[in-house]
């Protein structure tokens, strides 16, 4: 038998594979390069490319922690365009965060935050902080044990995950671009995690949708483009979800494990944002499921491990503050509770001159509940569109948050009642999951609402940890409008946008001179709710004439 001789023109397909692995290294190595000292040119305000190598060193990290996340998903075997949307994820957030980096020094309202490149406040006070532990001689641990740095971060744990990476890299000055560069691509992950979920529950349809609208979910990439805790605690709930349905639909016990690393990380960033993840887990466990699972021992003796470590992490973290008479964690944390709630409400109320105008005639438990229901609409469109800033760059971050919120608010006001809507054909595994999702992300909307109030920072970034489970229930409302034919849904959305079209020129009347009868916020909502059901009789009615 004649073998083929050996031509350089024509290798073998052995050595061809080679080569062009060692050219996608090559030029993956070249794109870290030219990033970095791009970044580098960036952070030191276009004079010099001082700190490349830093910057290098962080771009390493980066696709590690994209690749481990990648590795976490092979069980679902994902395809080629779904890496592609990881990287772009990660880009658009690095990309946006160098933008912020670069231009609100010159476009922001002059405050110290701004003047340093950073979008948020809490971002800025937290990273400096970090910084100067990295270069101090304090052990690490104490950032958590301690209270010198309690004031930046109360749980402490992302002071210390920044001051160890700024002291890994070992940077001679403070580049906050460092940072963006690790959140950037951990938040990059929810997009991964979010197609494997939709995948187990729902088909690959729904998890393509899904893991698009997280890449460029407003608030996720804004958290994602910035120091803050949630663009880890976004893809660590994700994680979580994503184990819980490996373990229930598989019985693996890889899923288990990813479950419980998913929810353990969160802790050290925020202990009541993993009893929230938690709370989640057992709704998907208890109704999305068959309830199998909450009847084993081992299961409830983990969840009470996690409750106690929970309770100590209140503790520790809220205690200093409370009055002595609270001493155990759930009092300490029905206290803060209590008076964050009513400090957010009495600051919502006296930041708005409408408001007090609103809320004077009413009861205390009126006003909260007005401020509740106010904040679940918050970042709302027509207040976005309408009221005028004296800085555009942020009246555009406005309307951009308030633009994806505002369709995702539908999405989850629709999805609850299209599982329970018999008529659907849902399936009944299906229409557990999609209940036990909405209780979840709904209990967490109202606790964001009722801790931060009408804020426009504080209240979206701490319902956003849910993103996860929202922008799916989004991706599975409208494919199965697509599919099923629901046209009711349309319906809704119209009703929905007939309420808000009423504070259109509510709005116009408190921020121009237009000219307009009515200044009564209730009557404004009155008309609107009104408006809503008179078109929803109309529908009614005639369907009920075309089915005759």
């Amino acid at each position: 038998m004649k073998t083929q001789p050996f031509s350089l023109a024509e290798p073998p397909k052995q050595v061809g594979g080679i080569i062009r692995q060692w050219k996608a290294l090559l030029g993956i190595f070249l794109a870290w390069l030219g990033l970095a000292f791009l970044l580098a040119f960036l952070s030191n305000r276009f004079r010099n490319v001082e700190g490349w190598g830093n910057f290098l060193a962080a771009l390493v990290l980066a696709s590690f922690v994209l690749w481990v996340g990648w590795y976490l998903l092979r069980r679902e075997e994902p395809p080629s365009w779904l890496g592609r949307l990881l990287v772009g994820a990660a880009v658009l957030r690095l990309a946006l965060g160098a933008l912020w980096f670069v231009l609100l020094p010159t476009v922001g309202f002059g405050s110290p935050a701004e003047r340093s490149g950073y979008v948020m406040a809490d971002a800025y006070n937290r990273d400096r902080a970090a910084w100067r532990a990295a270069k101090s001689d304090l052990p690490l641990t104490k950032l958590i044990t301690g209270r010198v740095y309690r004031k930046v971060d109360q749980y402490g744990g992302l002071l210390f995950l920044s001051a160890g990476y700024y002291r890994i890299l070992d940077g001679n000055a403070h580049r906050p671009l460092l940072m963006i560069v690790l959140t950037a691509a951990f938040s990059a992950l929810a997009v991964i995690f979010v197609w494997g979920i939709g995948t187990i529950a729902f088909g690959r349809r729904v998890a393509r949708l899904a893991a698009w609208f997280m890449a460029l979910y407003p608030e996720a990439v804004l958290l994602g483009s910035s120091q803050m805790r949630e663009a880890f605690l976004i893809p660590l709930v994700a994680l979580s979800l994503y184990g819980i349905l490996r373990w229930l639909h598989r019985h693996e016990w890889q899923g288990a494990a990813l479950c419980a690393v998913g929810l353990l990380s969160t802790y050290p960033f925020s202990p009541p944002s993993s009893a929230l993840a938690l709370f989640l887990l057992l709704c998907i466990a208890g109704i999305g499921g068959d309830g199998g699972l909450l009847r084993r021992k081992r299961v409830w003796a983990a969840i009470l491990m996690v409750l106690l470590l929970i309770a100590v992490g209140i503790w520790f973290s809220w205690g200093r503050f409370a009055p002595h008479k609270y001493q155990n964690p759930f009092s300490i944390a029905a206290w803060w509770f209590k008076i964050s709630a009513g400090l957010q409400t009495y600051l919502s109320i006296q930041d708005s001159g409408w408001m007090q105008k609103i809320a004077r005639p009413l009861p205390e438990w009126a006003r909260f509940t007005l401020m509740t229901l106010y904040g679940v609409s918050r970042p709302l469109l027509p207040a976005a569109l309408i009221a005028q800033s004296a800085k555009p760059f942020w009246q555009a971050i406005a309307v951009w948050r308030a633009v994806g919120w505002t369709i995702l608010l539908a999405f989850l006001l629709i999805a609850p009642l299209l599982a329970l809507r018999r008529a659907s054909g849902i399936e009944s595994s299906e229409r557990r999951f999609v209940l036990a999702l909405s209780l979840a992300v709904w209990v967490g909307i109202l606790i964001a609402s009722m801790r931060g109030g009408a804020d426009l920072w504080d209240n979206p970034r701490y319902r956003a940890m849910l993103a996860a489970p929202q922008v799916l229930l989004a991706a599975w409302v409208w494919v199965n409008y697509r599919q099923r034919q629901e046209t009711w849904i349309k319906h809704v959305v119209i009703a929905l946008g007939l309420v808000l079209m009423w504070f259109v020129p509510w709005y116009l009347r408190r921020y121009t001179r237009f000219v307009w009868p009515l200044s009564d916020f209730f009557v404004t909502l009155g008309l609107g709710v009104a408006s809503a059901l008179f078109y929803g009789g109309i529908v009614w009615r005639m369907q009920r004439r075309h089915r005759r």
